[in-house]
């Protein structure tokens, strides 16, 4: 069980906590400031320092940090040159926006918009309407998606401009709900090997006078979650995404510029009773709780009805010296999830939010047993899981 810290407690101030650079320099400002450039009506360039292409391309690479490049010069030596440390590098760090995760991510991505607006508000984030946990990366319970997420597409907003649009990504992403309201727009090339993907990018990046292209991979995430940054295997899949995005910058037509980026980094969290809080067994943490949403090191806690304050007061006094721990109003006022919070999205989040700053993650064994038994985890606002590269390639 959670020992709670009574005996002189030192606190996370909810105003300590580093809230990513919505309107600067956030993953939601890379889209409009490419599509500003493009002169596609409506966007403006959040990100002044990317000079205009007419081409351009954006290779997310999920679950590689900024962090973990900057530590893997052998196994990446691609794109550590491209690293402002790096000669002739001009990289830089983007924020992915809270929490840091692939659901909220992608639709930051593709939308242009912060999480309190697009409304993918986390893993798993309770459904207002009918009072369910929803999981918003495997779309469960079903819920109509333009309901859940009703704003345009960048890639719509482009294609309906002139732009010539497209997604290249693994066939079975084509029809997911979560691509249709975050990443739809022109056309959708389903290719399953990373080097076509790689190929049909840059063939389509070619194939207009004004010209956006996405293409995803997703197996650097899938090891880190089951073996660790730390593991061979996730070494061997970052030297082979190294390959991949050498492989595209070397395709690039004129006129045309490469953007990698990604969702989110990844810590490793030890197996241990320290680093891993359980709460399917811990009574104080459990004490009017209706229901636990998030990840392990980004929760959304829903309270009971009546019994909102009780559970900030315990959630603040067991894990406020390791997690920053808000109410939902202190969180969205202090900009958790962007300046504006539009009103469908306010109830999905947590009664408490709950946001870890040490090396530690509240699992569920019981309730999300894959989840916890992962290794390496993701959500939060530290560094190492909130920057992500901006690192720019340019024919």
């Amino acid at each position: 069980m959670a020992q709670p810290a009574w005996d002189d407690p030192v606190l996370l101030p909810v105003g300590t906590a580093p809230v990513p650079e919505y309107g600067s320099g956030s993953l939601a400002d890379l889209l409009p400031t490419l599509a500003a450039g493009q002169g596609v009506p409506g966007f403006t360039a959040a990100i002044p320092e990317l000079t205009p292409a007419d081409r351009n391309c954006v290779f997310l690479i999920d679950g590689l940090g900024w962090e973990q490049i900057k530590a893997h010069p052998d196994e990446a030596p691609f794109l550590h040159s491209l690293l402002p440390t790096s000669r002739g590098g001009t990289g830089r760090p983007l924020t992915a926006g809270f929490p840091a995760t692939t659901a909220t991510s992608l639709a930051s991505v593709g939308t242009g918009l912060p999480p309190g607006e697009h409304g993918l508000t986390g893993y798993t984030t309770r459904n207002p309407e009918t009072g369910e946990l929803m999981n918003q990366l495997r779309w469960k319970p079903w819920t109509p998606p333009k309901v859940w997420q009703p704003y345009p597409t960048v890639f719509q907003r482009a294609d309906a401009a002139g732009v010539r649009t497209a997604q290249v990504s693994a066939p079975a992403f084509e029809q997911t709900p979560l691509t249709k309201v975050a990443l739809s727009g022109g056309s959708f090339l389903g290719r399953l090997a990373g080097e076509e993907r790689m190929d049909v990018a840059a063939e389509r990046l070619a194939a207009g006078d004004r010209s956006l292209v996405y293409t995803y991979y997703s197996e650097v995430d899938g090891k880190g979650h089951r073996f660790g940054v730390d593991s061979d295997a996730w070494r061997g899949q970052l030297m082979y995404v190294d390959g991949l995005a050498r492989r595209l910058a070397e395709q690039l037509p004129p006129r045309s510029a490469l953007y990698i980026t990604a969702d989110h980094g990844m810590i490793d969290i030890p197996f241990d009773e320290q680093s891993r809080i359980d709460f399917d067994e811990d009574w104080e943490l459990r004490a009017g709780v209706a229901l636990l949403g998030g990840e392990g090191r980004a929760r959304h806690v829903y309270a009971v009805p009546g019994a909102e304050a009780d559970v900030l007061t315990v959630w603040r006094e067991v894990l406020g010296e390791q997690f920053w721990v808000a109410g939902r109003d202190e969180a969205i006022e202090a900009g958790w999830f962007g300046p504006r919070i539009d009103e469908r999205v306010r109830g999905r989040i947590g009664d408490v939010v709950a946001a870890a700053r040490d090396d530690v993650v509240i699992t569920a064994s019981v309730n999300e047993p894959h989840e916890s038994a992962m290794v390496g985890m993701h959500g939060s606002m530290t560094p190492v899981e909130q920057l992500v590269p901006l690192l720019e390639v340019r024919s």
